[in-house]
């Protein structure tokens, strides 16, 4: 039985619905491991997988009898058919952070639905906790990342624009292992490295720059995340404080995450360390990751105080940004345990020059 399903089953039930229309990939994936476009249906007697014809063949060879699942193209599915899928249901579950109004409307015709609820993001708030499964697979896809780092190490040379430094870095990924990027790669030198989301120019890399580097790849279908900023030719001496400060509040962030730890009170921590040195954490913390690159929860001093729980994966990537001059970001992967947090991006974090 695939215990996803039957999970989702448990939950649906105890919230008083009947079944659920599964809209979001994601959490498709999540659930059955089938990437191919369709809908879930989880009905009061069956789970019926609608997808296009083309997929037919793809969603088969990727589910096996325990999964439960009725594939079904979706072009042979009647009037009637959609009709009975939820018949003598009254209460059918819905992902309303995911579709349209229109197609609320929409399903609640078509499938004859008498009440359509909304389930509050429980698949989500399900995927906050990876299970061994998952991560060994975030593992894989930061081992992979950090066996990036050392190569870019020895690739990266004066001249070099950030654009091709960022075409390496997928061309490595797909050479080795990964699924392809996990999210579009950030190459920032010189005072391009002051915007926090820059995007890789033909800039020229020079002597005396700071270059920061947040990339991350998919393993799986299980991202990774990791930012170094490493120095080109000497660390120029305006810029020490700054990484110093930046890399003393990662570590002190790391020393404080473990299971039961206030999300809001670690941003407040560093946010408050940041402001009297004069500096501003302009950006998240951290975030959740798994199948997408940014889940909840996200560490923010604007947060209700969410606490971590053991087994959550996420980023502690503190930066400071100095407009027109540079910026500093240092970036690990964890995972959460009882009493601490493990890094599962292990490269250099200290001065690294080249």
């Amino acid at each position: 039985m695939n215990v996803r399903l039957k999970w989702l089953r448990d939950n649906l039930q105890r919230r008083d619905m009947e079944g659920m229309i599964v809209t979001n990939p994601i959490n498709i994936r999540y659930l059955t491991g089938i990437e191919a476009e369709g809908i879930l249906l989880i009905t009061r007697k069956e789970n019926v997988y609608l997808t296009d014809g083309r997929y037919i063949e793809t969603v088969n060879s990727i589910l096996t009898i325990d999964d439960e699942i009725i594939v079904t193209d979706i072009r042979d599915v009647s009037i009637y058919d959609y009709e009975n899928f939820f018949t003598f249901c009254e209460n059918i579950g819905f992902e309303e952070n995911h579709i349209t109004y229109a197609q609320y409307q929409d399903y609640k015709q078509k499938y004859k639905i008498n009440n359509f609820v909304e389930t509050e993001n429980m698949i989500q708030k399900q995927r906050m906790i990876k299970d061994e499964s998952e991560i060994e697979c975030i593992k894989k896809a930061c081992e992979i990342t950090d066996e990036c780092f050392l190569h870019l190490l020895e690739f990266i040379k004066k001249g070099m624009s950030e654009k091709q430094i960022a075409f390496e870095i997928e061309k490595y990924f797909l050479e080795n292992g990964a699924d392809g990027l996990a999210f579009e790669t950030i190459v920032a030198s010189g005072p391009n490295s002051s915007k926090p989301h820059a995007i890789p120019t033909e800039r020229q890399i020079q002597s005396g720059d700071v270059v920061l580097i947040d990339f991350g790849c998919k393993y799986k279908g299980y991202c990774s995340d990791m930012t170094r900023t490493i120095f080109i030719d000497c660390v120029q001496d305006y810029m020490k404080p700054v990484y110093d400060l930046v890399l003393k509040n990662q570590l002190l962030t790391a020393r404080e995450i473990h299971d039961g730890a206030n999300m809001r009170q670690l941003s407040k921590m560093v946010e408050n360390d940041f402001r009297l040195n004069n500096f501003d954490l302009i950006h998240s913390l951290g975030h959740n990751l798994g199948l997408e690159i940014h889940e909840a929860p996200y560490f923010s001093t604007k947060n209700m105080d969410t606490l971590l729980k053991e087994k959550m994966t996420l980023t502690n990537e503190p930066g400071i940004y100095i407009p027109g001059r540079f910026g500093v970001r240092i970036e690990d992967t964890v995972l959460i345990t009882k009493s601490g947090c493990i890094n599962l991006t292990k490269s250099e974090k200290n001065y690294i020059v080249i």
